[in-house]
C-alpha cells in the first residue's frame, strides 16, 4: 500500500516487551498492527464490534464515528453529524447489523447505514440536554433507554415517540443504563450521584411503580457491567478509580474495592497502575479488571470477590502500542469469537487512546507481531479544524 503523508512522520514501531513479575499465568501480548487515527490531539473515546465481526466502530473526539475492518485494519468509511462529544456507541443486532446507533452531548440520538455512511434518523432529547449512555430493549424489544442530565428518556423505537421520562429516581447526570441481558424488562441505570437504580419496564413506565431497588455506591459511577450465569451479578468502575461487585437481583454488595489501584499495582512489576479502562468477562463468574498506566501498558487483573477483596497478577499484558491514556478495548478471544479469521489470525483485541492510535494486539506465536502500519486511507489531513479540547466524560 503507497502511503501518502502531509507533516508526518511515521516510523516502523517494534515490540516493546514489558518486564513481568515472575508469574508463569502472565500471558503477554505483542503490538500487531497501529493505526493513527488523525493529526493532533485527537482521541479515541470507544470501539464496538459489528454483530458478524465484519467492521467495527470507533467514536472520535473530533465527533465523528470512523469504520474499520477488525481483521485487517482496513479504513472503510466515515460517519459525521454529532456536533459534540460522541458518549456511547453501539451496532444493532442481528437483523439490522449494518445499522449503527450513536448518543451525544448535543442532544441527540442518531443512527446510521454503515454501508452508505449516512444517517437515517435522529431523536433529540432535548435542546438543553446531554445524551450519555442509551439501550434497546423491553418485554417485546421495542423500548429505547437514555441516561440525560438527570433523567431517563424511553423512546418506543419503531415509531420514534417518547413513552416516558423518570427524572425522579437520580439527582445528577445518569452516565450509564443497561438493560440487564437475560431479564430484558429490567434497566440498570447509574449515575454521578453515585446510585444504581433497577427499573421494572413493563407497562406504563413511572417513577413510583417501576422502581424496583437502588444500589448507594457512595460515590459518582463512570461504568457498569453484568456477568455470571444469569447475570445476576453486577460490577461497577467510579471515576475516583474505585470498584465494587454487586448481586442486584438480591441488592447486596459482595465486595468493595477502594482502594483497586493499590492493589493492581502491587500485583506486577510495571509502573504504577493509574486508571480501570473497564472490566471483562468471559462467562460464569469470572472477572477481570483492566487497569492501565499513564504510559500506555495494560494489565487484565483478576478479581477475587468472593471469601474477602483481592486483584491477582495480570493474566495478559499489552505493552509498547500507547503513548497515553487508552480509552477503550475490543477483545475478540474466544469468548467473543467462537471460531472464525480472528482466530486463525491470532487477533488478541483492538485498544484506542488519548495517542489518537488504534492498536491490534497478538499472540507470541503470530508471525507478524512486530509490524506495524498506518492506512493511507487516514493519514490525510483533513481542512476542517480540530478543536484542541480535552474530553471530560461527566
Amino acid at each position: 500500500m503507497e502511503i501518502e503523508v502531509s507533516g508526518m512522520e511515521i516510523e516502523e514501531e517494534e515490540e516493546q516487551r514489558p518486564v513481568q513479575n515472575s508469574q508463569s499465568s502472565t500471558k503477554t501480548f505483542g503490538l500487531k498492527n497501529s493505526i493513527h487515527t488523525n493529526f493532533g490531539d485527537d482521541y479515541v473515546f470507544q470501539i464496538v464490534p459489528r454483530d458478524d465481526w465484519s467492521s467495527m466502530a470507533v467514536s472520535l473526539s473530533t465527533n465523528a464515528v470512523k469504520l474499520y475492518s477488525p481483521m485487517t485494519g482496513q479504513y472503510l468509511g466515515e460517519c459525521k453529524g454529532h456536533s459534540s462529544t460522541i458518549n456511547h456507541i453501539c451496532f444493532s443486532g442481528a437483523s439490522n447489523h449494518h445499522v449503527l446507533h450513536s448518543c451525544s452531548s448535543d442532544g441527540t440520538l442518531r443512527a446510521w447505514d454503515t454501508r452508505t455512511f449516512q444517517q437515517v434518523s435522529c431523536m433529540t432529547a432535548g435542546s438543553s440536554q446531554e445524551v450519555f449512555s442509551f439501550s434497546f430493549g423491553g418485554s417485546d424489544d421495542n423500548l429505547l433507554a437514555a441516561g440525560c442530565q438527570s433523567q431517563i428518556l424511553f423512546w418506543d423505537w419503531r415509531n420514534k415517540k417518547q413513552v416516558a421520562c423518570l427524572e425522579e429516581c437520580h439527582v445528577d447526570d445518569v452516565t450509564q443504563v443497561h438493560f440487564i441481558p437475560g431479564h430484558q424488562n429490567k434497566l440498570a441505570s447509574a449515575s454521578a450521584d453515585g446510585l444504581i437504580c433497577i427499573f421494572d419496564t413493563n407497562g406504563d413506565i413511572n417513577d413510583d411503580d417501576h422502581l424496583e431497588s437502588v444500589i448507594n455506591v457512595g460515590t459518582s459511577i463512570a461504568k457498569v457491567g453484568f456477568f455470571g450465569d444469569s447475570s445476576e451479578k453486577l460490577w461497577g468502575l467510579t471515576n475516583i478509580e474505585t470498584l465494587s461487585v454487586w448481586d442486584w437481583n438480591k441488592g447486596t454488595n459482595e465486595a468493595n474495592f477502594d482502594d483497586a489501584r493499590s492493589l493492581a499495582s502491587e500485583s506486577w512489576t510495571l509502573d504504577h497502575v493509574d486508571y480501570f479502562v473497564d472490566c471483562h468477562s468471559s462467562g460464569g463468574e469470572n472477572l477481570w479488571v483492566i487497569g492501565g498506566t499513564n504510559g500506555g501498558c495494560l494489565g487484565y487483573f483478576p478479581v477475587k470477590y468472593k471469601g474477602g477483596a483481592a486483584i491477582g497478577s495480570p493474566e495478559a499484558v499489552l505493552g509498547g502500542g500507547h503513548m497515553g491514556v487508552v480509552r477503550s478495548i475490543l477483545p475478540m478471544s474466544m469468548s467473543n469469537m467462537q471460531s472464525g479469521p480472528a482466530q486463525s489470525r491470532g487477533i488478541f483485541g483492538w485498544t484506542g487512546g488519548e495517542d489518537g492510535r488504534l492498536c491490534c494486539w497478538s499472540g507470541d506465536n503470530s508471525p507478524e507481531m512486530s509490524r506495524s502500519w498506518i492506512s493511507s486511507a487516514l493519514v490525510k489531513k483533513s481542512p476542517r479544524t480540530r478543536k484542541n479540547c480535552r474530553h471530560h466524560p461527566y
